[in-house]
């Protein structure tokens, strides 16, 4: 589905990323690893089209994505839940659900029913402005708003940051809920335990260039590897 290969990227004349290569196939989670500050927001915001790559190529199924705007990335099927959460403060759970909702033809994979059902916190709270949620509230609203684009691939930049630990389980249950119907999924979070419970595949950089990349078995029996790259 998403393959990204040999991909550079910079700020001005500050070059971020060198050569970033992964790929997310059909079903997969994938995980992005790293410190901070160390090209993962970058690395997704050149796939969603809101930085501009300076090389490499980025492609979703046959679509060429390097270039496009980033409403006909999300067009091609890709939903992004971005760090920060960034839901619209002064709409409701349900104003913002209905607001990125995909019109198509076809019946729609995802509905206010089954994001209900998905998050039933939210089913609840449906008549509440986004500025009265709790952050772990914000954070399922803002997947249930991407998922409410009917996705093919759901890419979450920080799923779990700052959010209580009994919250962050309630985030990797709905990601296990999700890889369980077939969803793709591309996940950025510093909760590498977590993660290889479920997760595929990983992929770690380090100052903008990828250095390990493996299964969630090779993570684990390398604990090096979390030593070397992930710890602060």
């Amino acid at each position: 589905m998403l393959k990204v290969s040999q991909l550079q990227a910079s700020y001005g004349a500050a070059r971020v990323l060198f050569d970033v290569s992964l790929e997310v196939g059909a079903g997969e989670v994938v995980t992005l690893l790293g410190r901070n500050g160390m090209g993962k927001t970058t690395t997704v915001k050149a796939i969603m089209g809101l930085l501009r790559p300076a090389g490499g190529s980025l492609s979703f199924g046959a679509t060429a994505l390097a270039g496009l705007p980033p409403y006909r990335i999300a067009q091609c099927g890709i939903g992004l839940v971005p760090e920060g959460r960034q839901i619209f403060p002064t709409l409701t759970v349900e104003e913002n659900l209905v607001a990125t909702a995909a019109a198509r033809q076809a019946p729609a994979r995802w509905s206010l029913p089954k994001i209900y059902q998905l998050f039933p916190r939210l089913g609840e709270r449906r008549r509440n402005l986004g500025t009265q949620l709790s952050g772990g509230e914000q954070q399922m609203l803002a997947i249930g708003r991407a998922l409410m684009t009917n996705p093919q691939l759901l890419i979450l930049d920080e799923a779990t940051e700052g959010l209580a630990p009994l919250i962050r389980v309630e985030i990797w249950n709905c990601l296990k809920s999700l890889k369980a119907e077939g969803h793709a999924i591309l996940v950025i979070d510093k909760n590498v335990d977590a993660l290889a419970t479920f997760a595929d595949r990983h992929v770690v950089i380090e100052k903008g260039r990828v250095v390990w990349s493996g299964t969630s078995p090779e993570l684990k029996h390398d604990p090096g590897i979390k030593d070397r790259f992930l710890h602060v």
